[in-house]
């Protein structure tokens, strides 16, 4: 048993009241579907027409508004229904219906268990008042492992690792899941006394396949390492589409440093803290389609190796942005910058000051661009409002200091190919 406070389940109904009364106008498409079977009348082609008195278009878009766990049960209404909900462009539609309009923030953090334990929790946060419901989700790598990291989300699918040896895909809304296969680099190169390890990690988009990615860095090691920096570093690519590893003949421009609230997924790249050769800091990026690495200057104005500064990469506004904050005190100042040109250095703009604050461990995400949700200091979820400058307790608790969160929307996409591959031997003819 979990202890944490039982809270937010109401407000998350109140939240989804449009989505339930939406099942209950379906509810007579159900019922005219199983008269319809049980007078045996023959089954034909299934094709977009409209049911019982409902018209084509306002039962689809009935449909599109469901929640992935309504359709999942309605997939077993009937064959047409099965097909329908199945269908690559059904999915891709209801994908951008919530897009549009259902974007959530995925939340992670650890509860402690009756014997001390501590347990990961997945966590769905609307915009409703930051009401929330706790995921179903079981995974082995999941439950337990303490130093479970959220990679990044794409298309309702999120990739999950330990930075040791598994990493897992999964969709939490559909509760599939899939454990990539094993890397397909060598456990050492061919020059001996190396030791390897996994330095960074990566998920995205790639819009040029329509397919996500994940990107690993490996690092080869000294036994005796005095420069603090790895002897060589290979990279490779899983793709969804082809469901395999393949290393990537690329040189890697700078060592990333092990940094969560740093790694941010945006405009096809994923980004991490890094130092060049000459240890300056310096922001690392991988473009998923161009399967390419660049280095993005960090702000001339921002203090080098000044390690009581803590930094996190968050998007804003559409724009990459720099937090910039103490690690410790019981009251931090939190200064935001923004990369208003991607890439250039000299677009680096401070924008503006938050706080000083007391009882906030770090910064977790941007909501609404007016908003940003932040861990406090015990371990409770808080919200700051930009434009009234207000903080708000949530009733989301959790272990301190175990927090991150991804925007994330519900979706039936795959994780064993996206919704590509089921148009693969599906040609039904919904007459779209």
């Amino acid at each position: 048993m979990l202890l944490e406070p039982i809270k937010g389940n109401h407000e998350f109904r109140q939240a989804y009241k449009h989505e339930f009364l939406i099942i209950m106008c379906t509810c007579r498409v159900l019922a005219s579907l199983v008269i319809d079977c049980r007078e045996g009348e023959e089954q034909k082609e299934p094709r977009m027409e409209g049911i019982g008195d409902l018209p084509r278009e306002l039962f689809l878009e009935i449909l599109l508004r469901l929640p992935v766990e309504s359709l999942m049960r309605c997939k077993c209404v009937c064959k047409f229904w099965y097909a329908l909900i199945r269908n690559a462009k059904f999915i891709e539609l209801h994908l951008k219906y919530n897009c549009n309009n259902n974007v959530c923030v995925l939340l992670k953090r650890c509860l402690l268990t009756c014997l001390g334990e501590k347990e990961n929790m997945l966590s769905l946060v609307c915009s409703n008042g930051f009401s929330f419901v706790n995921l179903d989700v079981d995974l082995s790598l999941y439950k337990k492992e303490p130093c479970l990291q959220l990679l990044g989300h794409c298309d309702g699918v999120i990739c999950l690792s330990n930075y040791r040896d598994d990493i897992v895909l999964c969709n939490p809304a559909t509760r599939e899941s899939m454990v990539l296969p094993q890397s397909c680099l060598p456990c050492s190169p061919s020059i001996p006394n190396l030791i390897p390890q996994t330095s960074a990690l990566g998920f995205g988009y790639d819009a040029k396949s329509h397919h996500c990615k994940v990107v690993r860095i490996v690092s080869y090691w000294e036994e005796i390492n005095e420069s603090g920096l790895p002897h060589l570093s290979r990279v490779e690519v899983y793709s969804l589409g082809t469901g395999s590893w393949k290393e990537i003949n690329v040189k890697v421009p700078a060592h990333v440093l092990y940094s969560p609230c740093f790694e941010t997924y945006f405009n096809g790249s994923f980004h991490w803290y890094a130092v060049d050769d000459n240890r300056n800091e310096v922001i690392l990026s991988f473009h998923m389609g161009n399967e390419e690495f660049q280095v993005i200057p960090m702000p001339s104005f921002l203090s080098m190796y000044d390690y009581s500064m803590c930094r996190s990469l968050l998007v804003w506004m559409g724009c990459i942005s720099l937090i910039i904050y103490p690690g410790r005190g019981i009251e931090k100042s939190f200064e935001i910058c923004v990369m208003k040109e991607y890439g250039v250095r000299k677009s680096w703009t401070k924008v503006l000051t938050i706080g000083p604050l007391s009882r906030v461990e770090k910064p977790l995400v941007f909501w609404k661009n007016d908003e940003i949700l932040m861990e406090g200091t015990d371990g409770q979820a808080v919200s700051y409002n930009l434009r009234t400058q207000e903080v708000k307790d949530l009733p989301i608790y959790g272990v301190p200091k175990s927090f991150a969160t991804l925007v994330y929307v519900n979706s039936l996409v795959s994780v064993k190919g996206g919704y590509q591959m089921l148009d693969e031997g599906d040609n039904t003819d919904f007459d779209w």
